[in-house]
């Protein structure tokens, strides 16, 4: 058995499991809750309506993301409603598109007219900062189920600003050692230069780097960009054992660019933003090559009322990819759960209860689903949800502590296998 330790992450085989990846968050004045009592019974209980709008990729270099994450919390929000609690949640689907096509400057101000009290998304770091000020103003909480940037750790958000995903801190660590463990001396990077890339790149390069590896060329390319030559000639120069490339749906024309310059397809590492099951879409061979993914296995149940749930609200494709369709589950559910606890729907009500209700306070009771949490709530007894995604045990400054990164390796045909 292959194992590699340190303070922050613990691999065993293909998945890694981090154990109190709180000590990865940079110390944070986003104003998260402090420690709280378990919750009292309500002298009378209140029938709440939560009404969440989606900010996630319909369109954009994250597309690909759109669909598991909003059967996410759409599987949720059925789950909910059917479990009948005392709390209706209502969905209003929007597209945040990218930074390039910028659907967000529509979606987020229609949104926030109707009266949402959260924001689920948006997948990508560098949308939600373009628009996470313009909430924060409105009082209206941002829960992503995929931002990684470290910065929000820090961001002023009044306490609104709440994510399921692990920071890329963790990520970085992941891919540097995998990288190093499977023997590269040598490593070449190409990420696109933008909060996510330049976030991951630093982390991966600082620990390859100190795992003894030498990166011996990294070079950034813009969103919009279609012609990768400049970036493949100088990192095929260096003739490096490993590429690590970081960035979204524009690999499938970089990886070919340093393929049909002799670069062996089995040596590239890829991040969650492009660890997509490429299939057909990727017109050379990438057998062998690898990647990494928040998220723990998904139980098959999940991923089949997930995909039975796509079916329902969906444009009629099969759900293929399930990438951060637990964590968006789990934001829908947490914000419910908040809800109920704070025995209201005001925004900052529902924030005041998010760290208690995901265990982060350390004295709730543990449940893992929905239905059993509420009637704990119903009880007058403080919870810790684990849901599909792990452990969550908000820390004060909204991100999660407790996180696993999988570990998965393409086959044949394109399509990636999880390494357990």
């Amino acid at each position: 058995m292959s194992v590699f330790s340190s303070s922050r992450a613990r691999k065993v085989y293909g998945s890694i499991a981090a154990v109190g990846a709180s000590a990865l968050i940079l110390a944070g004045c986003s104003g998260g809750t402090t420690p709280s009592e378990s919750s009292a019974p309500p002298v009378d209980r209140e029938d709440l309506t939560l009404n969440i709008g989606t900010v996630l990729p319909q369109t954009g270099a994250l597309s690909y993301l759109g669909p598991p994450e909003e059967a996410g919390v759409g599987l949720a929000t059925a789950e909910i409603n059917e479990a009948a609690k005392g709390i209706t949640v209502e969905v209003e689907y929007g597209d945040s598109g990218d930074p390039d096509n910028k659907a967000y400057e529509t979606t987020v101000p229609r949104l926030l007219g109707g009266d949402v009290q959260a924001l689920i998304g948006a997948a990508s770091s560098g949308v939600t900062k373009l628009f996470l000020d313009q909430a924060v103003s409105a009082g209206v909480i941002t829960f992503s189920p995929a931002n990684t940037s470290p910065d929000f750790t820090t961001w002023d958000d009044d306490n609104l600003y709440w994510r399921t995903a692990p920071s890329d801190l963790l990520q970085g660590e992941v891919l540097g050692n995998l990288i190093a463990e499977d023997g590269n001396a040598t490593l070449g990077i190409i990420y696109l230069n933008d909060a996510y890339g330049t976030g991951l790149e630093g982390v991966v390069n600082e620990t390859f780097t100190g795992s003894g590896g030498e990166v011996v060329a990294s070079e950034p390319y813009n969103a919009g960009d279609t012609n990768f030559s400049a970036q493949v000639s100088s990192i095929m120069a260096q003739n490096p054992d490993a590429i690590a490339v970081i960035g979204f749906e524009e690999t499938s024309t970089i990886v070919p660019s340093f393929v049909n310059s002799g670069f062996d397809g089995s040596k590239f590492y890829f991040v969650d933003g492009n660890t997509s099951q490429w299939g057909a879409d990727m017109p050379v061979s990438i057998e062998g090559s690898k990647g990494t993914q928040p998220g723990p296995v998904l139980a098959d149940d999940f991923q089949d009322r997930l995909k039975e749930q796509w079916l329902s609200q969906g444009d009629g494709s099969e759900l293929v990819d399930f990438n951060y369709a637990a964590e968006s589950y789990d934001a829908t559910v947490l914000l419910a759960l908040a809800s109920l606890a704070a025995n209201s729907s005001e925004p900052a009500d529902i924030a005041g209860k998010l760290q208690e209700v995901s265990g982060g306070t350390g004295d709730g009771e543990k449940c893992e689903s929905f239905a059993d949490c509420a009637d704990l709530i119903l009880d007058g007894k403080a919870i810790d949800y684990d849901g599909y995604s792990g452990g969550i045990a908000f820390d004060e400054a909204g991100d999660p502590t407790e996180a696993t990164i999988g570990v998965f390796q393409y086959g044949a045909d394109n399509t990636h296998t999880r390494l357990d």
